[in-house]
């Protein structure tokens, strides 16, 4: 397995497992925790972020497979410039601060401290801005074969952006309350 395949594969667990860890820590140690977290965001808009989280989970590994399985990291090449390497920083940028946003949530939650929302929308603002720069990198890449597999890979990182830029870093941001 190509070396940078295999940094790909530990980011991806390590990062997963911290990310999934946070949620898990948060919800467990947090009665009505889940609750919370909607703040003063609408109904409709719960049902919206639910479909949307699975079909991001979903466009999530869809996309991880086609960059794992469909392209070779030798030949893997970003516009001119970048490489297979570009998608390992991408998502780090993605993951490292998702670990961070069940925390410091629930803190502001406890303490509404305007240095702690200004650190969470950081948090979201960061992980949206790498989800889009996710979709535009694969945009850009030169290799697109197997077309179906890349084409599954776009729509699956769309609806990362639509979760992670959109429904997260803008519309959770400006409903949520305290």
């Amino acid at each position: 397995m190509h070396s940078q395949k295999k940094i790909m594969l530990w980011i991806n667990i390590l990062g997963g497992i911290f990310v999934l860890s946070s949620y898990i820590w948060g919800l467990t140690t947090h009665p009505g925790g889940g609750d919370a977290l909607w703040g003063g965001i609408p109904q409709w808009l719960h049902t919206i972020s639910i479909a949307d989280m699975f079909l991001a989970t979903l466009g999530y590994l869809t996309l991880s497979a086609f960059l794992f399985f469909a392209l070779d990291p030798e030949t893997a090449q970003i516009n001119i410039r970048a490489g297979f390497k570009t998608f390992n920083v991408i998502y780090a940028t993605i993951l490292i601060p998702s670990v961070l946003w069940m925390p410091l949530t629930l803190a502001y939650i406890a303490n509404p401290d305007n240095l702690l929302w200004l650190a969470d929308r950081l948090v979201l603002f960061i992980v949206g801005l790498a989800a889009l720069g996710m979709l535009s990198a694969l945009l850009n890449i030169q290799t697109r074969r197997p077309l179906w597999f890349f084409r599954l890979a776009v729509a699956g990182g769309i609806f990362l952006a639509i979760q992670t830029a959109l429904l997260d870093a803008l519309i959770w941001a400006n409903y949520f309350t305290t």
